[in-house]
């Protein structure tokens, strides 16, 4: 009797105390689903992205225009294995002295079962020139260069994007290119033609070049002076790459334009070189097409903000239970769990034929509705049911604030978050945590002679 005492007045004074550690448990335990939905998620995207890779491989991949590169054949006598003089045929490598690139793009959306990918074409007009050819830099003597088989070169990461023959006007010689390129150390994957040039001739060239694309166009600043312009009727541009715009892109609701200006002292490679390999894309630089936050990112994010509806949600339902003194199963709490974790799968299923905005509202009027007629029929009281739904309706509106928002995400967050927490610490303060109200009630002995709480 006196142990059953103890343990009666244990449970008086900590029962708040206990149900709130069994609250706090049963919202880790929610969290396991919502790790199963966000793998659903992942799963999503990943399929996007074969989808994506599927579509662009048969269009084209991202781009890299690099050059052009004039390659002088040259020879140079050494010795064999055995050591028996040879004369061996080497490359020597001129970039030229003024690059202009003029460039427009203009983006194409293709949908393959589900999914959206951005493709695009562009239309490049690439011209400048090359100075007299400094062979003394080179220490190579003029009679060892093989003239005849001077060619250029202009690589392509892609050259199935390109959409017409690529004709280059050669101080005023116009002929196609053709593809491939000789085996050398600075490009792999291009065009070239055989071109005429000898030491003391300025060369002037110039080039159009349509090509299709997905994803990023770049170029590289292969002019000791590279000056480059793009437009595109795109809103959301990533600039990218070893160099950003010159001036600050002109970006409008209408598209962009972007400018570029290198120089000679910018350059992380040289302007001629011989019997070295030298990588001109590290220098690449140029543009993304990004699209706005998808829906699968979209629907992550979101998914990542379950600990807090489920959390926020616990807590008020915590809360009612000790103001409204009704009792709540555990097994209701996590019903109405399992009801928010539901919202993302609905949420993402949806987005898929819907897109994220509409999915997002389907959603959140479903769940709202389901969890308000369950607190409706908990509680039995209309106007609890109404502020607990309103209370859960205004946080799926401020959580999709926050996934439309890109650069104040954090900001807001955070603002909000300090909100929700002083709102809280302000209704927990009417709590009596301890039962110390009913404790200090007046009490009176009955006929055994026991003191009881007098009720009020």
């Amino acid at each position: 009797m006196y142990n059953e005492s103890i343990i009666t007045t244990f449970w008086d004074r900590n029962k708040i105390l206990i149900k709130g550690l069994l609250v706090g448990f049963l919202i880790l335990i929610m969290l396991i689903p919502s790790v199963f939905i966000l793998n659903l998620v992942s799963e999503r995207k990943s399929r996007q992205e074969e989808v994506v890779k599927e579509v662009s491989s048969k269009w084209a991949g991202s781009q890299t225009l690099t050059g052009p590169v004039l390659m002088v054949p040259y020879k140079e006598p050494g010795q064999d294995a055995n050591g028996k003089q040879v004369i061996y045929k080497k490359l020597a490598y001129f970039l030229p002295d003024v690059l202009t690139i003029n460039s427009s793009m203009q983006p194409e959306k293709r949908h393959r079962s589900l999914f959206d990918v951005m493709l695009y074409r562009s239309a490049m007009d690439v011209s400048g020139h090359f100075n007299p050819l400094p062979l003394g830099a080179l220490k190579i003597p003029p009679e060892n260069i093989i003239w005849e088989e001077a060619s250029i070169a202009i690589g392509i990461n892609d050259v199935r994007g390109l959409e017409n023959e690529v004709q280059v006007d050669w101080n005023g010689v116009k002929q196609n290119m053709e593809p491939g390129i000789t085996p050398n150390t600075a490009l792999t994957e291009g065009l070239s033609l055989p071109v005429k040039v000898d030491a003391l001739t300025p060369v002037n060239f110039s080039m159009h070049i349509d090509l299709r694309g997905s994803g990023q166009l770049y170029f590289t600043p292969v002019g000791k002076t590279t000056e480059a312009v793009l437009t595109a009727p795109w809103k959301d541009p990533a600039f990218d790459g070893q160099y950003l715009p010159t001036e600050t892109p002109n970006v409008t609701d209408k598209g962009f334009t972007a400018k570029w200006k290198i120089l000679p002292v910018s350059h992380a490679f040289p302007q001629q070189w011989k019997d070295k390999a030298v990588s001109l894309t590290d220098g690449a630089f140029g543009v993304k097409l990004i699209q706005p936050v998808d829906g699968y990112a979209k629907t992550e994010r979101s998914v990542k903000y379950a600990i807090l509806f489920i959390a926020l949600t616990f807590t008020i339902f915590f809360f009612l239970e000790i103001l409204r003194k009704k009792h709540i199963h555990p097994l209701q709490y996590l019903l109405v769990g399992f009801a928010l974790t539901i919202f993302y799968s609905l949420l993402l299923s949806i987005s898929e034929y819907t897109g994220f905005n509409p999915a997002y509202l389907i959603a959140t009027t479903a769940t709202i509705s389901l969890i308000g007629l369950y607190v409706r029929s908990i509680f039995k009281e209309t106007k609890t049911a109404i502020g607990f739904t309103s209370v859960l309706a205004a946080l799926y509106g401020y959580i999709f604030i926050l996934i439309q928002l890109q650069d104040y995400a954090l900001l807001f967050g955070s603002i909000g978050l300090f909100v929700i927490i002083a709102i809280m610490m302000y209704y927990s303060g009417k709590i009596d945590w301890y039962g110390t109200k009913q404790l200090n009630k007046p009490k009176e002995q009955d006929s055994d002679g026991n003191y009881v709480n007098i009720v009020q």
